[in-house]
């Protein structure tokens, strides 16, 4: 079987898994799993594809999910347009930030996403609307488009996996578009890439308003399928998890943040009745995956597929003639 066919099968494979998921488990913990993953393949898509590595993507997470949560309690109770506009939101918050972070490299456009998520965590405790340290709560569960209703908990996994498929799917198609490749060359070198006449601040900041966006998708589906938004959301905390859950997962891979993401969450939540414990066992795992797997576990397997792979056969000097 060819290697192609292979890809399809695996994708065939993880598909079914996914729609038959909620049968065997818990639907709304399956969301959590998809949630978090869509949030891991976010910060995946910034650092692996675009070099830039960001400190602050909880910010984008947390203020949508505010703001679909507003809207969904206060304005209308279609889904879509709760989602549209923290999706907006987030975006418009990630230009704002990548404007002014795009501007330094390194630890420096780190710290910047750092300090601008600090400026959203003290909005989302002091802002009337968000509750506080209360957060927003009795978050309605809408329809979407007067067509799907989402208050059975399995119709509302149906409509999590088909959003985060769609994001996943916006991923892929921006990291396999010239859009795509320039940020891989920029990532890989980026004088070379200004030298060719790329205007490399331009792109980066389209990459870090898009990956915001995503993000912002992520936790506008987590406030409709949980109801709540919390200052937990927009802690760094929560950006520290995607980061863990892209660096388990593997990096530059678009299966990584999914298979790190059903990995993390499911340690969370066998710890649950010992929370201290969370945390370090989340650490062992995390040291003896760059140990043992430095490419993390998408990775290093993918790298091991190729190594099994036949090499191309070279055509022989006779064939010339």
């Amino acid at each position: 079987m060819s290697s192609m066919s292979y890809k399809y099968l695996w994708w065939l494979l993880v598909g079914l898994a996914l729609l038959v998921a909620p049968l065997v488990v818990y639907p709304l913990f399956m969301i959590k799993i998809l949630c978090a993953a869509l949030l891991a393949a976010s910060v995946n898509f910034l650092v692996g594809y675009a070099g830039l590595l960001s400190f602050g993507h909880a910010m984008f997470f947390g203020s949508a999910g505010y703001i679909t949560g507003y809207v969904l309690k206060t304005w209308t109770g279609d889904g879509l347009i709760g989602i549209l506009a923290g999706v907006l939101v987030s975006a418009a918050i990630g230009w704002v930030t990548g404007l002014l972070a795009i501007r330094r490299q390194g630890v420096y456009f780190s710290m910047i996403t750092l300090a601008f998520a600090q400026v959203i965590y003290f909005l989302a405790l002091r802002l009337p609307f968000t509750g506080g340290e209360d957060g927003l709560q009795n978050v309605p569960r809408p329809s979407f488009l007067g067509l799907v209703e989402t208050t059975d908990h399995q119709s509302l996994y149906f409509v999590v996996l088909a959003i985060v498929g769609l994001g996943f799917w916006f991923i892929w198609r921006i990291v396999n578009s010239p859009f795509g490749q320039v940020l891989t060359a920029i990532r890989d070198n980026e004088p070379r890439a200004m030298s060719l006449g790329y205007r490399v601040n331009r792109y980066k900041l389209i990459a870090f308003t898009l990956s915001a966006a995503i993000a912002g998708l992520a936790g506008s589906v987590k406030v409709i399928a949980f109801g709540l938004a919390t200052l937990t959301d927009v802690g760094w905390g929560t950006s520290g998890d995607a980061l863990l859950i892209c660096i388990v997962g593997g990096m530059q891979t678009l299966w990584g943040p999914l298979i790190g993401a059903v990995l993390v969450i499911a340690l969370e939540h066998m710890l649950v009745s010992v929370p201290e414990l969370v945390q370090i066992v989340q650490g062992l795992v995390f040291v003896l995956v760059v140990m043992l797997f430095r490419k993390g576990i998408v990775g290093q397997w993918l790298a091991w597929w190729k190594s099994r792979q036949p090499p191309a056969h070279l055509p022989s000097a006779t064939s010339e003639h």
